[in-house]
């Protein structure tokens, strides 16, 4: 059996059985611990940076705003969720696996969190073939999909980039985006000795990842303008445009630190919005923290039986 019959219809998975339940402490299950104390580490580390006072006065104190930005952050998880619900028949309890896999990608490296969701799939899913071929092809999706967003995104926030101070060198820096990104698209022309999943599977994955981004875009887009209404609708494409570039850094952990970091130096004397993209960054950073904490308590008491 290959990795394509995981994109079949449910029929197609009566023929799958389990793998890993075994009692012992396999490698996956070690690296699940492993990953936890890392994880704990690390947000113990990076909280001695926050300074919760300065957090929560900049916080908006509106129900509207925690909705929104409860519904962005979990838009992630939810639609890779949605994603492997149609291939595999996911249950709704594995949206904890794929909030890790978002935590553990943001506070460590990107694509640990794949790793970890590749071996929690071993253990925990009825499949007699290997996911890794559908894990493989869920994450190279979703960078084309970025990469095409990421493209659109900076053809739309061309108009406004004289807003930057950066603004004498527009042309040089969205032509030399553009190529870094549209680069990274030439592996998709080799796609049959890349892919694993099915021409119609891999078009599902591929649009509800567009349709992730185009949320999870407009959905920061309100959160920036609810906390400063009466700021220029140029000012968060641009923005928009940013942090859906620095998303892209594969091997960059904290990417919302860093666009915030890119966004002060880019908008140079504009302290108000500066202050904002430094606060949505704690928060989320601070998010990803709180998570983080629970998960690794809940792995270090559960030990090896989660």
């Amino acid at each position: 059996m290959t990795d394509t019959t995981l994109a079949l219809s449910p029929s197609d998975r009566l023929a799958l059985e389990p793998q890993d339940r075994g009692r012992r402490l396999t490698w996956g299950r070690a690296l699940t611990m492993a990953l936890s104390i890392l994880v704990l580490a690390a947000a113990v580390w990076q909280a001695r940076s926050l300074d919760l006072a300065d957090i929560t006065a900049l916080v908006p104190r509106s129900p509207l705003f925690w909705a929104v930005f409860a519904v962005s952050y979990f838009a992630g998880p939810a639609s890779d969720w949605l994603i492997f619900r149609k291939l595999w028949g996911i249950a709704p309890r594995a949206m904890g696996a794929l909030t890790r896999k978002l935590i553990y990608n943001e506070l460590l490296l990107g694509y640990v969190g794949e790793v970890y969701f590749y071996t929690w799939a071993r253990r925990k899913l009825p499949m007699a073939a290997t996911p890794f071929g559908a894990v493989k092809d869920v994450a190279i999706m979703s960078a084309v999909a970025g990469n095409i967003m990421t493209l659109a995104l900076i053809a739309l926030a061309y108009p406004y980039l004289a807003l930057l101070p950066l603004a004498q060198y527009g042309d040089d820096i969205a032509w030399s985006l553009a190529f870094v990104v549209a680069i990274s698209l030439v592996p998709f022309l080799w796609r049959r000795q890349i892919f694993s999943l099915q021409r119609g599977a891999l078009w599902m994955v591929f649009a509800i990842h567009i349709g992730r981004i185009v949320v999870t875009t407009l959905l920061s887009a309100v959160l920036w303008a609810l906390v400063l209404p009466d700021v220029a609708i140029g000012w968060w494409v641009v923005l928009s445009a940013i942090r859906l570039l620095v998303s892209r850094l594969p091997f960059v952990p904290n990417k919302d630190v860093v666009f915030a970091g890119i966004a002060v130096l880019a908008l140079g004397q504009d302290v108000e919005i500066a202050a904002l993209m430094a606060m949505m960054a704690a928060l989320i950073l601070t998010t990803h923290l709180a998570l983080a904490l629970i998960f690794g308590l809940y792995d270090l008491v559960k030990g090896d039986k989660n």
